[in-house]
């Protein structure tokens, strides 16, 4: 029998700005508690106050290089209730729609394939050098190649509706600056065929890899809980960039249904915890214990009554079948869900671009002035919220924002604890091997807090293996 000792990974750098994974063992080296601990604080809630409210939707985008289209369109909602308009008109909307889909379909496609797809190719335990995209090149290059080509289809669907590929500034307060020239539409319908036959075959991998595995996505961080997305307002179906509140738990049970989501605030309630930076949200009506919930690819698949894109809406059947039609917790499986929204975004995407509203001149609606606006967006890795309130300057006053790796922070912690006692209990000794199985389950929720969180190659992870006294014992390190 030996003295308490803690593991220490430090850093983990696929999540917003500074995080650590410290993982306490007992006398018989069994794990009794493992945290993920969020250790910087960046205050962006309070230095966008002040700003005007047509600089927002630009400025909060620079909480993320990956996906500031969320964040731009999640401003731009909120904005559009504060200079009083409820309904964009046809062409604003369906721009805002198709840069989203853009968004979603890229950073879904680099998390993927660069990000995950190693581990899922050569294994958990595959040597640290073989798990990067360089080797996924090497061992299949036209798979590589089409990873590449893909994301390039995405973020030039960004570009032509944003006007950058990365922090655009395509979405205004009441609308959009631009149309979609008939010649871009035309460039992007030559290459949709392309798209959706390499979207179709990128699921059928991830589905592959979820059901030839099925042992250990059923025994790898997964636990029953809650689930919560948007949901479309007249039938339930998936909408990735508008619609209503819906949170299920872990039987399907309705928790929260049809709720305007400038309502967040009634229903959720962010919780604090002592060593970490990062909030807690849960479901009011369920208290802090219980009330905690998932979000993202695979809790849309769970709330959402059905996709309205047919190849898409298949496999959302398929996937729902896997568990009876009962939520599925498994955090793998998560993969699964992503790819089968990429697919969707590409026939989204497909059918936007043969609608000719997408030429239309009707860019900027007007209406009322107000003070206070909320605006709520699927990002690709969940639920974003984005809350202001503005003063008779133009300046704001209030901002509170949650995104999703938020919502998922609990979710996170127990996906690490559940990965750290089934693989390092009773361990001596780190192996690299172990460090992979806990990023492995860290990874699966793409995690992003400042939302730039995705880095080439490996979690440059380090364990540290202390006595009771603070002693070194072991020290092992993983290679960025």
């Amino acid at each position: 029998m030996t003295e308490p000792r803690l593991i220490e990974i430090s850093p983990v750098t696929r999540v917003e700005g500074h995080g650590k994974v410290t993982i306490h063992l007992d006398r018989d080296n069994n794990v009794e508690e493992a945290r993920l601990h969020i250790v910087e604080f960046r205050g962006f809630e309070r230095f966008i106050r002040g700003r005007l409210l047509w600089e927002v939707p630009v400025i909060v985008q620079r909480l993320c290089g990956i996906c500031p289209v969320s964040h731009h369109l999640a401003a731009a909602k909120a904005m559009d209730q504060i200079v009083g308009v409820d309904v964009l008109p046809p062409t604003a909307e369906k721009m805002r729609r198709l840069m989203h889909y853009g968004q979603v379909m890229q950073s879904h496609v680099l998390h993927f394939f660069h990000l995950s797809a190693p581990d899922l190719l050569f294994g958990f335990d595959a040597p640290a050098a073989r798990r990067n995209i360089f080797e996924v090149l090497k061992e299949n290059p036209e798979l590589g190649r089409r990873a590449v080509m893909m994301r390039k289809f995405g973020q030039d669907v960004i570009e032509a509706t944003a006007g950058k590929k990365i922090h655009g500034t395509g979405a205004i307060p009441g609308g959009i600056n631009r149309n979609l020239p008939i010649a871009t539409r035309d460039r992007f319908l030559k290459q949709i065929d392309e798209m959706q036959d390499w979207a179709q075959d990128a699921l059928k991998l991830a589905r592959d890899y979820t059901l030839d595995h099925a042992d250990l996505v059923k025994s790898f961080g997964a636990f029953p809980s809650s689930h919560m997305s948007l949901v479309r307002e007249m039938d339930g179906a998936l909408d990735l960039y508008h619609g209503v509140m819906r949170a299920i738990d872990a039987q399907g049970e309705s928790i929260i249904n049809g709720l305007n989501y400038n309502d967040y605030h009634t229903v959720l309630t962010e919780d604090v915890r002592s060593w970490s930076y990062m909030k807690f949200p849960f479901i009011q009506a369920l208290g802090p214990v219980d009330g905690w919930y998932r979000v993202g690819p695979l809790s849309r698949m769970n709330t959402a009554a059905f996709i309205d894109t047919p190849l898409a809406n298949l496999a959302h059947k398929e996937l729902r079948n896997a568990t009876g039609g009962l939520p599925n917790h498994t955090t793998l499986t998560t993969h699964w869900a992503r790819m089968i929204e990429v697919l969707h975004c590409v026939e989204k995407i497909r059918e936007l671009l043969n609608d000719d509203d997408l030429q239309g001149s009707d860019l900027v609606a007007k209406g009322d002035r107000r003070h206070e606006g909320v605006g709520v967006i699927e990002a690709p890795r969940g639920n974003l919220i984005h809350h202001y309130k503005v003063d008779e300057n133009d300046q704001v006053t209030f901002c509170n924002l949650i995104v999703s790796t938020t919502h998922n922070n609990e979710g996170m912690n127990r996906a690490v604890k559940d990965v750290a006692v089934k693989h390092l209990s009773g361990q001596e000794k780190i192996t690299e091997g172990m460090l992979n199985h806990i990023e492995v389950a860290i990874r699966a929720y793409d995690p992003c807090l400042s939302c730039a969180t995705h880095a080439l190659g490996q979690m440059p992870l380090q364990v540290e293996l202390f006595d009771a006294n603070g002693g070194l014992l072991d020290t092992a390190a993983q290679s960025a």
